[in-house]
């Protein structure tokens, strides 16, 4: 394969999908949890502060796993850190554009489900069936 030419796999059959699936089911049931026990604006919140946390995921894992082979290993490292960059600059704008344009807000549901969702990123891979690595 080239060193141009992307990876020609969906975007669901990529290794990270299962994670974003995850994340993204979390902070759907964190928003309407908070939505039935602290009303709408917890709610509301809620489904700002994990969507923060799982667009710039969504976009990192779409940079990132664009090339695959040995020959294209320049090309991963550099889309890697194109993607880090990219998801740090996102979660910052997202972030800016939720306390200024979102009113009411409550902040602690923004952060707390920010957080849960970052926790099921960091801890998904412990839970998948499948293993990433096989010898």
């Amino acid at each position: 394969m080239d060193v141009r030419t992307p990876n020609r796999l969906p975007f669901h059959r990529l290794p990270v999908f299962p994670v974003l699936l995850a994340q993204f089911v979390v902070l759907l049931l964190a928003a309407v949890v908070l939505w039935r026990w602290r009303g709408a604006v917890s709610g509301y919140s809620g489904l700002c502060g994990g969507l923060i946390a799982w667009l710039p995921n969504v976009y990192f894992a779409h940079k990132a796993f664009r090339f695959t082979g040995a020959r294209a290993a320049q090309a991963i490292v550099r889309s890697f850190y194109a993607g880090e960059a990219g998801k740090l600059i996102l979660t910052a704008v997202l972030f800016a554009l939720t306390f200024a344009g979102v009113k009411p807000l409550e902040a602690l549901a923004v952060f707390g489900v920010f957080l849960l969702t970052q926790l099921v990123n960091w801890f998904a891979p412990l839970l998948m069936r499948t293993r990433l690595s096989r010898p």
